[in-house]
């Protein structure tokens, strides 16, 4: 297949003119393309290569995340104009010859921390080796498991009414409680925007209120949907002449929810894919957010260990239907069991967040407490996970854990 934007994983992303880390509508577009065509696209880490291959959290602990994410794109597809829907096929997804491992990282509460922050707010860093479709790490012994690989961050340039609509409400977000660690949302930060193929003194101002990557909004953009693997579709709205799709931080897995913040494993990858557009299919069909259509591939995964949580809090504070304690408990609960098998903290959290496991909300209705529940595959083991009147043997040997800054 024709390789339509290549990358240079050695070289620096702000060099790069085929990458961009901010959304703006005034990016110049570095590649068209026509309904019906497919093209490979290639994309470096989403940190542009800030993290090493090595047992030292450090780079985790001091990433530079005012940078991220770096996008290859924007891409424009002939004839697609605001209103329509942009159909993406996403027909494979793979690793770069020269980026054959992945990493995981627990963010400092104070670079951004995760899920579960305020119980693990260290760094700690998992590398992990690719055997074929499967991925293993030294960090985290007594699990293999086959990937879904699949691009976090991807979604097409916002008009400039957008935009203003994004950073006037994140600013009102922000400013509720503007000390906060981590922060409420990532504003606009200049110094580091990397503008693509702008001209350097429009790129200066636009820098000026060029959306972070770190969410998801209405164009799609950081959505970290494991299921957007090779098979599947998506159909984003399109808000300007050409749609200017980007795209990056390809995931080798990653469990729902990516609850350590840098919680899937993350690689260099490229993605083939084809397009098409819906004529006014926004409209047509009530789109406002992307909406996709799910792969036939999968893997093969069928007995699962669900955890459940409650909108009951650490404390034992009451909650009314409140998913977000309900999942964290689910997942608070996950890790207690999977300590008992001779992880730690750390390392149990760093599965929840790269395995393929199926985060749920439940129940929804039964006030006061939602149910969310965190199903583990039970076959990703290479030990006996089910409870017994033996009780838990530990699978792992003593001693291994993720890496800690040294």
């Amino acid at each position: 297949m024709k390789t339509l934007l290549k990358v240079d994983i050695k070289a620096k992303p702000e060099t790069q003119d085929v990458l961009h880390n901010r959304w703006h509508p005034d990016i110049p577009m570095v590649a068209w393309v026509k309904p019906g065509d497919e093209f490979r696209v290639e994309c470096v880490d989403w940190t542009g290569g800030q993290i090493k291959n090595d047992d030292n959290a450090m780079d985790i602990k001091v990433v530079d995340l005012s940078k991220v994410h770096y996008l290859t794109g924007p891409i424009g597809v002939v004839g697609a104009e605001p209103g329509d829907l942009l159909k993406v096929d996403i027909l494979d997804v793979g690793v770069l010859p020269d980026f054959d491992w992945g990493f995981t990282g627990l963010f400092a509460k104070e670079n951004g921390g995760g899920f579960l922050t305020e119980h693990y707010p260290e760094a700690r860093k998992a590398c992990w080796n690719f055997s074929g479709i499967y991925a293993n790490s030294r960090h985290i012994p007594g699990v293999e498991f086959a990937g879904i690989m699949h691009p976090g961050l991807i979604g097409c340039l916002p008009d400039a009414k957008l935009l203003k609509e994004w950073n006037t409400r994140e600013k009102a977000l922000f400013d509720t409680d503007p000390g906060r660690v981590p922060p409420l949302a990532a504003l606009p930060y200049p110094a580091t925007a990397h503008m693509g193929r702008m001209d350097p003194a429009k790129a200066k101002a636009a820098a000026m209120e060029g959306a972070r990557t770190v969410p998801p909004r209405e164009h799609g953009g950081n959505c970290d949907i494991k299921n957007l693997t090779k098979g599947s579709c998506i159909y984003f709205p399109v808000y300007q002449k050409g749609g200017g799709l980007s795209m990056g931080d390809i995931h080798f897995s990653q469990g729902d929810g990516e609850i350590t913040f840098c919680g899937a494993i993350e690689m260099a990858g490229y993605l083939e894919l084809r397009v098409e557009v819906i004529k006014n299919g926004v409209a047509m069909y009530g789109i406002k957010n992307p909406i996709f259509k799910t792969s036939t591939l999968s893997p093969s995964y069928t007995n699962f260990l669900m955890f459940e949580g409650i909108s009951v809090d650490e404390a034992g504070k009451q909650h009314y239907l409140d998913v977000h304690v309900a999942y964290r408990m689910a997942c608070l609960n996950a890790i207690e069991y999977l300590k008992k098998f001779g992880y730690s903290g750390a390392q149990a959290y760093g599965i929840l967040g790269t395995a393929p496991v199926e985060g749920r909300i439940s129940g929804i209705v039964d006030i006061p407490n939602a149910c969310a529940t965190s199903a583990i595959p039970t076959e990703i083991f290479k030990f006996d996970l089910m409870p017994t009147n033996a009780g838990p043997k530990p699978g792992i040997a003593p001693g291994s854990d993720l890496a800690r800054v040294l």
